[in-house]
């Protein structure tokens, strides 16, 4: 690679490392040169005139610290020498105008998915197990175990395999060293084929919620479960209520019916308080799902639009490269879906930081502007009275890679949403019901930030990350893209896609994402399996309205 660094933004005073830089070395960018003071890593930034103590970093074009010192040309930041900070905003004026991509390659481009009775079209078919209350989490377990095998859901169990040759290995007299060296072939294969071939599966999801918390997180968890239940990629459901909980059957089914008012899905209700023993709950709930699956089994893919495709849009184990790769990457798949007329959704509030001013102006009424500016200030506000605040959002890992204030992981971050118009924003954990650029307020927690998509509608995860995590969700797939070609070849088993590509000067970012968009039409006709599914991550965990960045 001949670039070994970029500015991201004419007014950036600021350069990217692409590669690593050593100290003393010289270093050309449009026409300038730049002495190095320090070594500067790959993913890093070195200031590139000379900033006073107390004056403005700046990088993507915003305000993303301010010098603890003065700092010269060639000085790398870090957070010994910068400050978080950034821009204040208000109502401004509206800046919904957005040069549309060319889709006309798109124009009749379709997916193969589960069409629903309301319209919507799902991209897999699967039937949910879900507790309403922390009492029930063992009993779903038990349903579980007495299910996934004997219907062909069961995964390879290969670690057994290797536990089971290193149990021989010990009883044979073998040495530790011997045990140590030892190298096995593991078999993957399937032990049974599925009963139901339309049901790509039974998922069970367990939380600690539904009591013993305020009666807000309750109704909170039963929206939540009821955009599980209602989504496009759900069959249907089977319920386990103890019956004495703060989240009752009756919340529920009245979230279910704001979501969904023809709801008309096989909904399986079983509550243990009434019906006695664990043995007739268990075996009540395992005929009941099995005759369920039968109904599920019925609907086949058919062709859709790729308009009914809903993309959550979602960064984790972020590095300096999440910014000028795969995220403005994902915001151009994001474009073209938008523009095909689809539906995405953008998160992570804390993760947009610095950039409230822009994603204000881009909402298409001041309501939603307002809406989305009361929602990050309150959210700010109970942070900060928690004794933490957006500032403290980024990890340990984030700044050893570079991001080093809330600032820049939010200005980059927030080039996952593209350019188009902001045509709605949520509050967690409501529904999506506008194509077109959707922001939802929810925490900067992977985990907890997928799980409130999907719970909204996104039927399939963008997930970009410099790192490496294996999050994954129950229902969705969470299609995994790499910063960087290292991280790619590292992990290879955990990322499905490489955007280093751009780093490493193979493609643009307009490129990387047609091809990001080609795979997510794959995998919603489900011909392409993405490795959070195939490795069985069916991370699920509720926000309760507390503090979680």
């Amino acid at each position: 690679m001949s670039q070994k660094t970029l500015k991201v933004h004419r007014d950036d005073n600021v350069i990217v490392a692409l590669q690593d830089l050593k100290k003393g070395e010289v270093v050309k960018l449009d026409g300038e040169e730049y002495l190095l003071q320090e070594d500067i890593s790959a993913k890093h930034k070195f200031i590139s005139r000379p900033v006073a103590k107390g004056a403005s970093v700046i990088m993507y074009g915003v305000l993303v610290g301010v010098a603890k010192q003065d700092l010269s040309v060639g000085v790398r930041i870090s957070t010994e020498n910068l400050h978080h900070a950034s821009s204040d905003y208000k109502l401004g004026s509206r800046k919904t105008s957005w040069q549309t991509p060319d889709i006309s390659k798109l124009k009749d481009r379709t997916f193969n998915g589960y069409h629903r009775s309301d319209g919507s079209v799902g991209i897999a078919n699967y039937w949910l197990i879900i507790p309403l209350v922390f009492c029930e989490n063992r009993n779903v377990a038990v349903m579980r175990e007495a299910l996934l095998d004997e219907l062909g859901y069961g995964r390879p169990k290969k670690y057994n395999q290797y536990t089971e040759k290193l149990v021989e290995l010990y009883k044979t007299g073998r040495s530790v060293e011997e045990i140590l060296s030892a190298d096995f072939e593991l078999s993957t294969a399937q032990s049974k084929n599925k009963l139901f071939p339309n049901v790509d599966g039974v998922r069970f999801i367990t939380h600690e919620g539904g009591c013993g918390g305020i009666r807000q997180d309750s109704q909170t968890l039963c929206g939540l479960l009821a955009g599980y239940i209602t989504h496009p990629n759900v069959a249907g459901a089977t319920i386990l209520s103890l019956g004495c909980q703060n989240a009752q059957v009756s919340i529920l089914q009245e979230e279910i019916q704001k979501r969904s008012p023809k709801f008309d899905k096989p909904l399986v209700v079983l509550e243990q308080q009434k019906i006695g023993k664990e043995t007739d709950l268990i075996s009540k709930g395992i005929r009941d799902t099995f005759v369920g699956l039968i109904k599920a089994n019925e609907n086949t893919r058919k062709p859709a639009p790729i308009s009914k495709i809903c993309l959550g849009l979602e960064c984790g184990a972020s590095d300096g490269f999440s910014g000028i790769s795969a995220n403005p990457s994902i915001g151009y798949t994001s474009d073209l879906l938008v523009a095909a007329g689809g539906s995405v959704i953008l998160s992570e509030f804390p993760e947009l930081c610095g950039v409230e001013q822009e994603l204000s102006d881009r909402c298409k009424s001041e309501d939603l502007a307002e809406k989305f500016m009361h929602l990050m200030k309150t959210y700010n506000q109970r942070a900060e009275e928690a004794g933490s605040g957006f500032y403290m959002n980024p990890s340990p890992g984030n700044i050893k890679d570079g991001l080093i204030t809330d600032a820049i992981k939010s200005a980059g971050a927030a080039k996952k949403g593209g350019t188009s118009p902001v045509v709605d924003v949520l509050d967690y954990p409501e529904k999506v019901t506008k194509p077109g650029l959707n922001l939802l307020c929810t925490p900067g927690n992977d985990v907890e930030s997928t799980t409130a998509e999907v719970g909204s509608g996104a039927t399939i995860v963008l997930f970009t990350t410099g790192l490496g995590t294996p999050t994954g969700n129950p229902i969705a797939p969470v299609i995994k893209i790499s910063t960087n070609t290292a991280l790619y070849n590292k992990m290879p088993d955990i990322i499905d896609i490489n955007t280093g590509t751009i780093i490493d000067g193979e493609e643009t970012i307009e490129q990387a994402g047609e091809r990001i968009l080609d795979f997510v039409i794959r995998v919603a006709s489900g011909e392409q399996e993405v490795f959070s599914v195939k490795h069985g991550h069916e991370d699920f965990i509720p926000w309760k309205r507390g503090v979680s960045l």
